[in-house]
């Protein structure tokens, strides 16, 4: 059946202009139908998944489900508190008044969102939109079809369809979208496309999120506990969705004299992670598709970089898995520096000494995570302080996503805005300014005809001088 997206943003500006998604009570009931969703369907969503990306259960559960819980929870909590109006000073300038900040949504809303976590990606922007009070329409990836199905059936079940419906499909269904007027269209995927969502955004002056991707890189110094950053490493690369996530380490940077010893931990904990023949482990996500499966067998297989596999390289075409892959040395004008890998392959750059490793991050775009490995505080500092990027995370991977309190999001071509928490309720809502007054307190100065001794008044106001205005009340 075509879509009529006509009519459908007809009936969501009308649902809109009710003014029923503004209030507490259904902003409070659509979350609690999420939670449901999440509690009563939590097998199927896993087989979707399954389905999709050859997801493990305990991935699914973790990064998914109980992900998307945990926000809905902490929204049902403090929804009450993000609502009220947030106050603020006022001056000398306009005394006597008051001022607060209320926050209002913005209206109808896009959401775009990603395959490689296709039910936390989908769901954990529409909890934003909803606390805020919008109206929103949902388009999951095509590319993960089990999921978008899922979520198109189960949103149309246990959500009210007047203020949150999905639209299914591929480019065409998008494109659609993308014509119409939103009051904010947030997107999750790679640069390329963003730049097509932000083209199409500027036609109507439509704000944007967009969370995009790059080159994140893991800096390892000596003198760490190796094995565990080993394997907090794998758990951020190969444990989450085989290396399919935008803030997975992209490539690895440490010093040439401690890279052997490095490359021997890492092999010893992925054989104990997944098995000396990773291709047969349940554990490891498959690439989504055949065409990203050709793409990572691309840069593999690029005259640069063949000879510099040092552990892994397996891949079975049939059942599209590639086996978790170091390369050492890898040349930086490779293919595989020179685009997002989004798969299970990590190259490793050496340096002489680790500060080095700055200059390397900062010669190339922003990314959207940079994760260090150090005991050293200066080098903590020097990296903190040097390297701009969209989160960064001091001995572990990844785990900035977990943390409500912390945005998230990027920065240059990494994206734009951020949300998690209360900065989802942010990113769809209007910060409105509002200033108080009665009729109190008026000042004659302000109006014409205007006369030395209003300007002397003013310009003593306006400038802060107490004695000036005293001076000026008094005349002299």
């Amino acid at each position: 059946m075509a879509l009529d997206v006509e009519g459908m943003m007809k009936e969501l500006r009308e649902t809109y202009a009710s003014g029923k998604t503004k209030s507490y009570e259904w902003r409070i009931s659509q979350l609690r139908a999420l939670l449901k969703i999440a509690d009563h369907h939590d097998k199927e969503i896993t087989e979707a998944l399954r389905c999709d990306l050859n997801k493990p259960e305990l991935e699914s559960f973790v990064y998914e489900i109980a992900s998307m819980k945990s926000s809905c929870q902490l929204a049902l909590k403090q929804l009450r508190r993000w609502m009220k109006p947030e106050k603020a000073k006022t001056s000398l300038t306009t005394f006597p008044s008051s001022g607060q900040i209320v926050s209002e949504p913005l209206g109808v809303v896009l959401v775009i969102s990603a395959w490689n976590f296709p039910l936390l990606l989908s769901l954990d922007p529409v909890i934003g939109a909803i606390t805020a009070g919008n109206v929103v329409v949902l388009k999951p990836s095509e590319i993960a079809p089990a999921t978008s199905a899922l979520l198109s059936k189960l949103l149309e079940e246990y959500m009210d369809t007047s203020a949150v419906k999905v639209v299914e499909g591929a480019a065409d269904e998008t494109t659609a979208l993308l014509e119409q007027k939103w009051d904010k269209i947030f997107f999750t995927g790679n640069s390329k496309i963003g730049r097509i969502v932000l083209t199409a955004a500027v036609k109507h002056l439509t704000p944007v999120v967009l969370e995009l991707g790059g080159k994140s890189p893991v800096v390892v110094d000596k003198n760490i506990n190796l094995k565990v950053a080993a394997r907090r490493i794998i758990a951020g690369k190969w444990g989450c969705n085989n290396g399919q996530a935008c803030v997975s380490p992209d490539y690895m940077i440490t010093t040439k004299d401690f890279a052997s010893q490095l490359v021997d931990v890492l092999r010893s904990e992925l054989e104990t992670f997944y098995g000396k023949d990773p291709l047969k482990s349940e554990d490891l996500s498959r690439i989504v598709n055949s065409n990203h499966f050709l793409r990572l067998t691309n840069l593999l297989d690029d005259e640069k970089v063949s000879g510099k596999i040092v552990h892994g390289g397996q891949r079975d075409k049939t059942n599209l898995k590639i086996a978790p892959t170091i390369l050492l040395d890898v040349p930086q004008d490779s293919l595989i520096m020179n685009e997002e890998i989004f798969g299970p392959l990590l190259p490793i750059l050496t340096v002489n000494k680790i500060e080095d490793s700055i200059d390397v991050i900062n010669a190339r775009e922003k990314p959207l995570a940079a994760y260090l490995f150090t005991n050293n505080k200066r080098i903590k500092e020097e990296f903190i302080g040097n390297v701009s990027t969209g989160g960064l995370v001091v001995n572990d991977t990844i785990l900035h996503v977990a943390e409500h309190s912390l945005p998230f999001g990027g920065v240059g071509e990494s994206g734009m805005g951020a949300y998690h928490g209360k900065f989802s309720f942010d990113a769809f809502s209007h910060k409105k300014a509002v200033l108080l007054r009665s009729f109190a307190g008026d000042v004659p100065a302000r109006y014409p005809p205007y006369t030395p001794g209003k300007l002397k008044f003013l310009k003593a106001l306006l400038n802060g001088d107490v004695i000036g205005l005293i001076r000026a009340l008094i005349g002299w």
